[in-house]
């Protein structure tokens, strides 16, 4: 078990690393950990309407770099983590996702008529634009238990939201995959000359953001 000194320091240890060394990278045994917390990352109704691309093609990662603000960290990190949302996740997700319930408890799909046709309706009373919405929102569970996994086996990351999109999705062909790039983390480890690692973490006093009521 981690003491909660020892979770603090890594938290506190761990920034948007701007600079990575290139000449560093994840262990297998490290990636696949990180992977498998994607994997096991909360959702909505545990439907996991999201997926994970790990770019380490250094020539699509070249392609990407101009549509993400030219940012190093693209090119230069261990690994990229594009978090991706399902352009078309419901209710062929919905019975996969039963299916998958009933193989792995070992009891009748029918059994779970009734929680498919509460996950069914609660999706039928959404717009297009709310169902984006809230699939996007998992990602940014998944994003969680990426930096959090990343802190605890000191490997730096990087998140990047400043990217196109568009460009990312045709690129990784992903409207083929029927998904759509939401944010990239670039992962591996820092290089000894990133000034920023260096600088004292700013963040507001406990006092003022937590609320105990």
């Amino acid at each position: 078990m981690i003491a909660n000194t020892d979770l603090i320091q890594q938290l506190e240890r761990r920034y948007a690393t701007k600079q990575f060394d290139t000449e560093k990278k994840i262990p297998e045994d490290d990636l696949n950990t990180l992977l498998e917390s994607l994997r096991l990352s909360p959702s909505s109704f545990g439907l996991q309407g999201r997926w994970f691309v790990v770019v380490e093609s250094s020539d699509l990662r070249a392609q990407l770099r101009p549509h993400s603000r030219d940012q190093a960290q693209v090119t230069d990190a261990s690994h990229l983590i594009v978090l991706c949302r399902s352009l078309d996740m419901w209710e062929e997700q919905i019975q996969l996702f039963i299916n998958k319930i009933a193989e792995i408890r070992e009891i009748p799909a029918d059994s779970l008529d009734g929680y498919k046709g509460m996950m069914n309706g609660f999706v039928e009373g959404m717009s297009d634009q709310e169902i984006t919405h809230r699939l996007t929102k998992q990602v940014y569970l998944a994003l969680w238990f990426l930096l959090s996994s990343c802190a605890h086996l000191q490997i730096d990351a990087c998140p990047l939201e400043w990217f196109d999109s568009k460009k990312y999705d045709e690129i990784l062909w992903l409207e083929q995959e029927r998904l759509s790039s939401c944010v990239v983390v670039p992962v591996g480890y820092r290089h000894a000359d990133d000034a920023h690692a260096a600088l004292a973490k700013v963040r507001f006093d406990k006092q003022k953001v937590i609320i105990r009521k």
